[in-house]
Parts: C-alpha cells; structure tokens; sequence
C-alpha cells in the first residue's frame, strides 16, 4: 500500500483508530483493576559443604554443591518441605496450594538458592518464605543428603537474605497491562480502518472510473453552506465550490471539440446525489461566461429546482408539453442570460411524457434561442425517465457522490445510458471532501486564490461586488447569476 493511500485511509478513519486505542487502554486499567493484588517474598539461601581444615577435600565439597544446586531446587516445593509449613503456619491452606505459591532458581555458576513465594497478603508472602527457607534447608540436609562419619549433614544451607514484607505487588502490572492495551487498540484500530477500506465499493476519484471508460470533468468538494446557498456564486463566487464549477464548464466546453454539445442533460444515478445542484451551479457557470443559458427541469417526479431558486412553479415544462403554454411564456428569467423552465404540476405519466415527440420539440424550440441548454433529469436506476431525456440530448453529464454511490451503480448507470445509445461525456465526483475523497492530496480542491483583502476585512479597489440586496429593480433584471435574486 502506498503511504500517501494509508495516510489516507488513516486521516478517514481515525476517530476508529482513536476509538479502539481508547478502549484498548480502558481495558488495560479494568484487567488491572478487576484483577486480585499478588505480592511476593523471596529468600535467598547459600549452599556450602561441612567446613573442613584440608583443602582438597574443600575444593571437592565447592564442585559438588555447585552440580547439586540446581537440582536442589525441585525440593522447594516437595511435599516433605509444603507439608511441614503446613502443619507449622496453620493458615489454612492444603500442601498443594502452598505448592502453587512456591517457585526457586538458582543463578548458573554459584551456590545461592532462591526461593520465592506469592500470597495476596504482603504479610504472609513473608512468613510463608521464612517458614519454607527453613523446612527446605532441613529437607535438603537430612532427608536428600548423606549425613557424614560424625553424623552431621554434608551440606550446609544458610539464609543469608530472609524474606522482608513485601511493599508494591507482582501483579496486577498496571504499566503492563495499559501499555498493552494501548498497543493492540491501536493495531485493532488500524486494522479496521483498512479492512472497512478494502472492503469500500463507493466510488473516491477518478480511478475508479477507469474500468468503465468515462472521464471525471469535475470534483466539487463538501460545502456546508450548500443546503443555504445552493448556487455557489450566490454565497461566494471565489469559493472552492465555485471554482470547481467553473473547471467543470471549461473541461465541458472541451469535449467533442469538433462539435461542441450545446443541450447537456445532467443525471446521476440514484437519488441524493446531488445532479440538480450541479445543474444549477453549471448553468449560472456558463451564463458567468457570457453564453446564454436555459435550465430545464425535467425531473418530473421529484422537482426541486423551482422551488430552490424561489420561482413560480405552476407553470412549467409540463404545461408546455400539453399544450397550455408556450415556451416564452413559461420561461422565467433569473438574472443575465440564464432562464429557467421549471417542472411545472407533477405529472402522473412523466415517462411517457419524456419519451414524446412533443418533448423533443420543446427542446429543440428552447435550444434555438440560447447557446446552452441544461437539463436536468431523473436518476438513471430507479426510472427510464433520465435515460430517456439523455437521449435527446448532445451530452450527458452523470453526477456521482463521493463515498456513497458504488462502483457498480455507476457501472449501471452507464450502461442505462449505452442502451439508449448516448454514452455519457463524463462524470462528476460531488461532495468530495477529505474523508470521502481518495484525492485530495493530489488535486488540491482545499486551496483557494481569492482576492486579497485590506487591513479592514474589505476587498482591494477593484474587486468590490454588489451582492443582491443593493441593486436596483433595474439592475436584478441584467444581473448575472453570482447575483441572482431568489424569487
């Protein structure tokens, strides 16, 4: 996996990291807490021969309690030593138990002897050592070793560090525990960041557009001022979002270049992908540029356009296709060279609407009196509705949400459009921000290059805007759509 792709994954999934390291810790200090305090005592015992005045037979006596020493400690815990510490300490406990209680090691290449023994109370840890140091140097003497001519034991075991009360426990180890709670947390963590990573269908960015053949023209990042101000250049022209809606008309404006498409049908996949705000913010985008410009809602069965930029909607595509009205009748203007031709009523057969001559022929009518006419259209999966329209269309322009729609859906939905023999010019990556976009790094949509502003917090001379409140009756009539009035 590349770095910058698991720095990625981890800035999209670090609450889930922060998440788990947080419980592994917590776990940590509730096996700490909920486990019984252990405190142990150790004595140390020294192992020597009987003295003896002649040499040799010392340096015998060092070599054999250096190669008996080691296996002098299976005998701490023996019955002959549990059982006397039992019947001497009567604290209630069986040989067996107060054999669990005893280990002992013996430091390679020296005589010493360590015995050490565990209790919950620091007290008894202590007496228990004392008592077992003294049965197991009467063991060893007496009972595992030969006794000399005289009668004395050969071997001789002297305490020389008696158990002192223990202060802190052997366990729980608090240090321990967190640490490794903290550490498997955190791997816990990031395994399920990549894991959900992997297992993610939803399409990022462009390259998961590559299996299908169709090119990203645009990404526009999350905006939360977009339920407020759902045409970017009302709120602020020289915000990343209307920045990437200009790229999308500049990128469109390059496909087909030796015949250019002038009826655009703007459509997406399934619901709530947001294709009738990019309808919106692409038809103000071309009409900043001078063109003149006509959005039809043609999503009959769940329109939202008219009433977003506050016009009438009574009267619309609808009432055009029966006959009721005429196009320039039914068309409302929203600012410079941008009109609009709402939904109209909501029809019961909006399929079969769209799919009638009569559909093409109002079209065909609006497009003869602009430069560009967008429409927007129904999703592609759950009607025929916007393949249909598409249809009619020069282009078709299919706005898919970063993190939510899957790659098959999009896979679908081009393939609903070749059925009917459009294939879309390309798509458009919406709501792209850097959890749900895998590229952000890469094409910078977090920058901004706006005019700069004085010591007041007011713009430059020069870049003064009006913004609708301050102009005219006269002015909103040629106003352009930064500065569109709502209605």
């Amino acid at each position: 996996m590349d770095p910058r792709e698991f720095l990625r994954i981890l800035r999209r999934g670090w609450p889930l990291v922060l998440v788990c390291t947080v419980l592994g810790v917590a776990a940590g200090i509730g096996l700490t807490a909920a486990t019984s305090k252990v405190y142990e005592a150790s004595v140390e015992v020294f192992v020597a021969t009987s003295p003896t005045s002649d040499a040799s037979q010392l340096a015998q006596g060092n070599a054999f309690t250096s190669d008996r020493v080691q296996s002098y400690t299976s005998v701490a815990n023996s019955p002959d030593v549990t059982d006397a510490v039992v019947a001497r300490t009567r604290l209630g406990l069986t040989s067996q138990q107060l054999a669990d209680k005893i280990t002992a090691d013996a430091p390679q290449n020296k005589t010493l002897i360590n015995l050490h023994v565990t209790d919950g109370s620091p007290t008894r840890a202590a007496r228990l050592a004392n008592a077992v140091a003294e049965e197991f140097d009467s063991v060893v003497a007496r009972k595992v070793e030969q006794t000399d001519s005289a009668g004395k034991p050969v071997v001789k075991l002297t305490v020389i560090h008696p158990a002192t009360v223990p202060t802190s426990p052997v366990k729980p180890n608090r240090t321990v525990n967190v640490g490794l709670g903290f550490v498997l947390g955190l791997l816990v963590g990031l395994g399920l960041v990549v894991l959900r990573d992997l297992l993610d269908n939803t399409v990022k960015g462009p390259a998961d557009f590559e299996n299908v053949g169709v090119p990203v023209l645009g990404m526009i990042p999350l905006d939360k001022r977009t339920a407020r101000t759902p045409v970017a250049f009302r709120g602020d022209p020289h915000s990343t979002r209307s920045e990437a809606y200009r790229q999308l008309r500049t990128n469109l404006q390059f496909v087909k270049v030796d015949n250019a498409p002038r009826i655009i049908a703007v459509t997406s996949a399934i619901p709530g992908e947001g294709k009738s705000t990019t309808s919106m913010n692409l038809a103000a985008a071309l009409a900043e540029a001078g063109h003149r410009v006509c959005l039809i809602e043609a999503d009959l069965r769940r329109p939202t356009i008219g009433k977003t930029l506050g016009l009438v909607t009574d009267v619309g595509f609808t009432t055009v296709l029966i006959g009721r009205t005429s196009v320039l009748d039914a068309l409302q203007n929203i600012g410079r060279n941008l009109a609009v031709l709402t939904s109209g009523p909501v029809p019961p057969n909006p399929s079969e609407l769209l799919n009638s001559e009569q559909a093409r022929n109002v079209i065909a009518e609006v497009a003869a009196h602009v430069d560009y006419t967008v429409i927007d259209t129904a999703p592609l999966l759950p009607v025929a509705d916007g393949a249909e329209v598409a249809a009619m269309s020069q282009a078709t322009v299919v706005v898919h949400r970063a993190g939510k729609t899957t790659r098959e859906q999009a896979r679908r939905s081009v393939a609903a459009l070749e059925k009917v023999g459009e294939a879309p010019v390309g798509v458009v990556l919406n709501m792209v921000s850097r959890t749900t976009g895998r590229y952000d790094y890469e094409n910078n949509y977090y920058y901004t290059y706006r005019p700069e502003r004085d010591g007041h917090g007011k713009r430059g001379e020069g870049a003064a805007e009006l913004s609708p409140d301050q102009l005219t009756p006269q002015d909103r009539d040629t106003a352009t759509d930064e500065t569109v009035p709502g209605r």
